[in-house]
């Protein structure tokens, strides 16, 4: 029963180490081990560094602490200065009744003592209780480690279905609108690109991706012949299409995991100098993530052709920016955007 208790590690046994240089010590340890693990034996400590060094696998090493050309502490240290064993337990035997011997060797880090003469069934019970502690401890960083990985994936996984959620939301939004094809996907890719540039973390720029693709859900409360209305709307009208911003935080309210997505809906057209809607902020009191978004959404909207005009040339769209910096968009924001159609855009007429 014992021997098939002490198969620790599966069906691999595990491997011991024992460094002594008493022959008989060295037979008894192979002798009365060899049921319950793979033991190999050296004479002394620099046999027994050369033996890791050479990269063979040890779960337990047994450390005789007098011999000659090295003490076991000495041993000890170096075995600890091997980053592959730091973490292998290491039984000192001796036999010395010395107290000041066994605090240097805990300090050092052994884990046990086995005294001389060995005493078989101590010997035994040591060493399989050693190998279980450190073994379960082993078993319990690989689950630990396991879980991990498997988490992970399945945040992962959770990441990529909400983000295709969002993706079907936002062409579902974006198909009521003829003439705007594609804007909820530009003003997110937009946005983060400005949030990049901002030297915002990996984390804020797919945020602000999100609320991008997402600022303009609450047209799914408008009805498709406003939102496709050739012509000019009427007041009633247009004041049910300014109602889409608090109809969009409405509908991504209940999303609790991510709380900050209505930002970019309720807030997108508030203005900077707090003429806007629904809540007629101002300055630094609109959150920063919709301040971006306004300039991006106003750009892909000038550039967009519309049942009651075409899209502006991008001359006019940069001097429409410039324009308003300040008013209708945050300064910061409205040059940032700028730098970039100077860069990326031919602004010729």
């Amino acid at each position: 029963m014992e021997s098939r208790q002490s198969r620790l590690y599966g069906e691999e046994m595990p491997q011991i180490l024992a460094i002594d240089d008493d022959e008989v010590s060295r037979r008894l340890i192979k002798g009365n081990l060899s049921d319950i693990a793979q033991v190999s034996t050296v004479i002394g400590g620099p046999d027994g560094l050369s033996y890791l060094n050479a990269g063979n696998k040890v779960d337990l090493i047994l450390l005789d602490y007098r011999m000659p050309e090295m003490t076991g502490i000495e041993v000890l240290k170096q075995i600890k200065g091997l980053a592959e064993f730091r973490e292998v337990p290491v039984i000192m035997l001796t036999g010395e009744e010395n107290e000041s011997l066994e605090l240097q060797a805990l300090e050092a880090g052994v884990a046990d003592f086995i005294h001389k003469p060995i005493i078989v069934p101590v010997m035994r019970q040591r060493v399989m209780n050693i190998l279980n502690y450190f073994y379960l401890q082993h078993r319990l960083r690989a689950e630990v480690a396991r879980q991990t990985k498997l988490a992970e994936k399945r945040q992962a996984d959770a990441e990529q279905l909400f983000e295709e959620m969002i993706m079907a939301l936002a062409q579902a939004i974006d198909a009521k609108d003829h003439y705007t094809h594609g804007h909820s996907q530009r003003v997110a890719e937009y946005s983060a690109q400005v949030s990049l540039l901002l030297g915002d973390t990996p984390q804020q720029v797919k945020l602000i991706y999100y609320m991008g693709l997402l600022h303009d859900i609450g047209k799914i409360g408008i009805p498709v012949e406003i939102i496709n209305k050739p012509g000019k709307l009427t007041e009633e009208e247009y004041a049910l299409i300014k109602s889409h911003s608090a109809i969009g935080a409405e509908v991504l309210k209940p999303i609790r995991i991510r709380p900050e997505l209505m930002i970019g809906a309720r807030y997108h057209h508030e203005r900077f100098d707090g003429l806007g809607y629904p809540d007629k902020l101002a300055g630094k009191d609109i959150p920063r993530a919709a301040r971006i978004i306004a300039v991006v959404d106003a750009y892909d909207a000038m550039t967009s052709n519309r049942s009651y005009r075409r899209g502006m040339t991008p001359m006019k769209v940069y001097e429409e920016i410039a324009r308003n910096s300040g008013s209708q968009f945050d300064p910061e924001f409205a040059d940032i955007m700028l730098a970039y159609l100077r860069k990326n855009i031919v602004l010729d007429e």
